[in-house]
Order: C-alpha cells, then sequence, then structure tokens
C-alpha cells in the first residue's frame, strides 16, 4: 500500500526578533532568505522516503541563522533509506560540521536544535535533539511524539536551558538524539515546529486548529494564532498530512 504526504511549511521571523535564526528540510527544500516569511506547499509519495525537518538556532546575532543552515543542509545531503541510522548519522554529522565551523571562525557558542520526520513506505522515524517538537494528530487526538532536552529546574519560573543541541563540542557532551519509529495510518497528520510556536499557542488551541480541512490552511491558522498571541521568537511549521495513495 503506498500513501502520499501532503505538506505545508511555514517560517517566520516572529513579532519582536530582527533575524530569523531558523531553518528547516522540506523535502528536499531548504530555507534561502531567513529575512523573509517563507510558505511552501506540496505532495511526496511515500515511496521516495521524503523528509522533513526543523531547525531552530541559538548563539547570538547570526550564529544561530549559521548552525540552522549547517543543520538543514546536512540533513538535506543525505538519503534515508535506513532512517535510523542514518538520522543517527546526520545527527553526529552536522555536530561536527558547526563545532568546526565555529572553531574556525572564533565563534565560543553557537547551535541549533533538531526535529526530523522521514516517511517510509509502511512506518515513520522521528528523531529530535534540543526542544523543537514533533506531534501526531490522530482520530482527533493530538500526541507529542519527541522529547524535549532540557534541564529541568524547578521553581526558577523561567524557560528551561536545553540539556542537548547540535553544536556541543564531543569532549564536552555525548550527543544523545532522540529516536523512535512506529506505524502511520491513512488521515494522521504530523506537525513539527520551533518553540516559537509550543510557547505562544497551547496544546488544546493546536489540536482545535489542526481539525481544519486543509494543510496549508491549518499551519497557516497554527502561525496566525502564535503571532496574535505575542510573537516573540521566530516560529517554524511543518504541518504533513497522511492519504492512502489511489494507485
Amino acid at each position: 500500500m503506498h500513501y502520499t504526504i501532503r505538506y505545508a511549511c511555514l517560517s517566520h521571523v516572529g513579532n519582536i526578533r530582527r533575524i530569523n535564526q531558523d531553518n528547516f528540510l522540506c523535502n528536499g527544500m531548504i530555507l534561502e532568505n531567513p529575512g523573509d516569511p517563507a510558505a511552501m506547499a506540496g505532495t511526496a509519495a511515500s515511496t521516495e522516503d521524503p523528509a522533513f525537518g526543523i531547525f531552530d538556532g541559538m548563539g547570538g546575532e547570526e550564529c544561530g541563522e549559521i548552525a540552522s543552515r549547517i543543520a538543514a543542509e546536512t540533513a538535506d545531503s543525505f538519503v534515508f533509506s535506513r532512517p535510523s541510522e542514518e538520522l543517527a548519522d546526520f545527527c553526529f554529522d552536522a555536530n561536527a560540521e558547526i563545532c568546526e565551523f565555529a572553531d574556525r571562525n572564533g565563534i565560543a557558542s553557537m547551535g541549533t536544535t533538531a526535529a526530523l520526520i522521514v516517511f517510509g513506505r509502511k512506518r515513520i522515524t522521528v528523531c529530535n535533539i534540543g526542544d523543537s517538537r514533533i506531534y501526531r494528530f490522530s482520530k482527533g487526538e493530538l500526541t507529542r511524539i519527541s522529547v524535549d532536552h532540557v534541564v529541568n529546574v524547578y521553581g526558577s519560573g523561567r524557560k528551561p536551558p536545553l540539556s542537548q543541541n547540535l553544536g556541543i563540542p564531543e569532549e564536552e557532551m555525548i550527543l544523545e538524539p532522540y529516536l523512535a519509529e512506529g506505524k502511520y495510518s491513512d488521515k494522521d497528520r504530523y506537525l513539527l515546529c520551533s518553540d516559537g510556536l509550543t510557547d505562544m499557542v497551547t496544546e488544546e488551541e493546536i489540536a482545535l486548529i489542526l481539525q481544519a480541512a486543509e494543510v496549508e490552511r491549518a499551519a497557516a491558522g497554527l502561525l496566525e494564532r502564535a503571532l496574535k498571541n505575542g510573537g516573540r521568537d521566530n516560529i517554524t511549521i511543518i504541518l504533513c498530512s497522511v492519504h492512502r495513495a489511489l494507485f
């Protein structure tokens, strides 16, 4: 049985930030000009092992933008025929590339999160490091299928710092990306997003918006709600909808 994946991808600088430090991999396309809002949509076949990813850069003026682009370009260089192996390889390769760039250019700290999903013929494989998230929306229920890598700081009232990200020298910390596989079904939806969405929009609001009929309209609705609720950070969204192919 074959499936088609309808997707919509949006990236926006938000209401406050001057630079968009996010990037994405959207079925072979990456964000070329982070200064402008980006929107892409299309259809992919599950037989082609399409891959989608969100990368939320960090590290000060423009360094985060560079880190997220390195990660996106590294992911785009992979063919995900054995996704579990290749997604792990991607994390270590991207981490090394970012660290090498920082070292060559005298940059003390730069990094990015990563959250990726690969659609195989019958199964999905997900991978994340950091706090960019992946959700499944199925039969009216929203389920987070990624794991936040954050330090538990109780009682601080502040957003917890990351415990893992790409751009950490291997002598300082061992990368431990989260990897998982699972089956997908007709009409399932998968949302990948940077924390510019999840810090502004509750999971209850996300679930309500994802019930919209069209993928592009639902993705646009999520972005609109995040901006309306403050838009304090860059916002990047990829929404994929699974449909059983008729051939």
